[in-house]
C-alpha cells in the first residue's frame, strides 16, 4: 500500500502547498512513484503548482520528473448508501485509484476545518503541520497562558489529531508520524523565538509530535510558483551556478525530507 502523507494546518500561510511540492519533488527525483491530492476545493494551491510544472516543462520542452497530480472524482450521490458522506467518497474513490501507481500519496489540506480534512488526517502515515514560528500560530496546537506562558491545554485542530490516532487504533492501523515544521524561522536568536521553542518542546511531549526546522522566509520559493519548479530543479533550467540563498534553501529540504525519515527513502541529493 501507499504510504500516505498528508499535511495539514488549520492556518492559511503557514507554507503547505509549498512544503506539498518540495516533498513530493525531492521523492520523485528520488525514483519514487508520487500521488498528489488538494483538498482545499477553492484555492488548490497544490493542484495549481503542479499544472504550472507541467506546463512550464512543456513551454521550455524540459523533462523533469513530476508527482501524478489528480482531482478529486465526482460520485453518483444515488449511488450513497443512507448517510454516507459524498466527499468521504470522493477522497476514497481518488485514494484508491492513486494506490495502485503510487509509492506515496501527498495530500494536501485546506487551511480550515472540512469535513475532507477530517477524513483525510485519519488516513496519514505521516503528519506534516507547518507552522510559522509565533504563538499567533502556535495557538493552532494548544492554548497558552498569557501571563506564565504555559500551555494550558490542546487546541480543537490538536484534538482532531488525536481523534485521528484513535480511529486508526480502532481499525488496526499503525500510529500517525506526526512532525511539527517551525517555518520562518528568524536568522537571530530572539526571545520569542526561544519562547515558542520551549513550547513547542513541551507540548510535543504532551501530545506526540515531532518538531523539526522547516523553511526559512526567502523570496525564491515564491519566486517558482508560476513556473512550477522547486530548488531541486534550479540546475535543470539553465542555472548554472545557485548563490548562497539557494544552497541554504536547498539543504532545507535535504534536512526536511531526512527528519520525516519516510520507509524505502534514501536522501543522496
Amino acid at each position: 500500500m501507499a504510504h500516505i502523507i498528508v499535511v495539514g494546518n488549520e492556518k492559511g500561510g503557514s507554507g503547505k502547498s509549498t512544503t506539498c511540492m518540495h516533498v513530493a519533488t525531492a521523492l520523485v527525483r528520488l525514483g519514487h512513484r508520487v500521488g498528489a491530492l488538494d483538498l482545499d476545493m477553492r484555492q488548490k494551491s497544490f493542484g495549481r503548482y503542479i499544472e504550472n510544472r507541467l506546463a512550464y516543462l512543456e513551454r521550455a520542452g524540459l523533462k523533469l520528473p513530476s508527482p501524478d497530480y489528480r482531482e478529486l472524482p465526482e460520485v453518483d450521490e444515488a449511488s450513497l448508501q443512507p448517510g454516507e458522506n459524498p466527499y468521504d467518497q470522493r477522497l476514497a474513490a481518488a485514494v484508491a485509484a492513486l494506490e495502485p501507481v503510487s509509492d506515496f500519496i501527498i495530500i494536501d489540506c485546506p487551511g480550515s476545518h472540512t469535513r475532507l480534512s477530517q477524513v483525510a488526517h485519519s488516513l496519514a502515515d505521516t503528519l506534516i503541520t507547518p507552522l510559522n514560528d509565533s504563538f499567533v500560530d502556535f495557538d493552532l496546537l494548544a492554548r497558552v497562558d498569557a501571563e506564565s506562558g504555559k500551555v494550558k491545554g490542546p487546541s480543537i485542530y490538536s484534538e482532531m489529531v488525536w481523534n485521528a490516532r484513535q480511529l486508526r487504533a480502532q481499525a488496526g492501523l499503525k500510529p500517525i508520524d506526526w512532525i511539527v515544521l517551525r517555518n520562518r524561522l528568524g536568522a537571530q536568536q530572539m526571545h520569542n523565538k526561544k519562547k515558542v521553542g520551549a513550547a513547542l518542546e513541551d507540548l510535543s511531549r504532551r501530545i506526540g509530535f515531532r518538531v523539526a526546522p522547516g523553511f526559512a522566509e526567502r523570496v525564491i520559493f515564491r519566486e517558482m510558483f508560476p513556473r512550477g519548479l522547486t530548488v531541486l530543479d534550479l540546475r535543470d533550467t539553465g542555472v548554472d551556478q545557485l548563490n548562497l540563498s539557494n544552497i541554504a534553501a536547498r539543504q532545507e529540504v535535504r534536512d526536511l525530507m531526512k527528519e520525516l525519515r519516510l520507509p524505502g527513502v534514501t536522501v543522496d541529493f
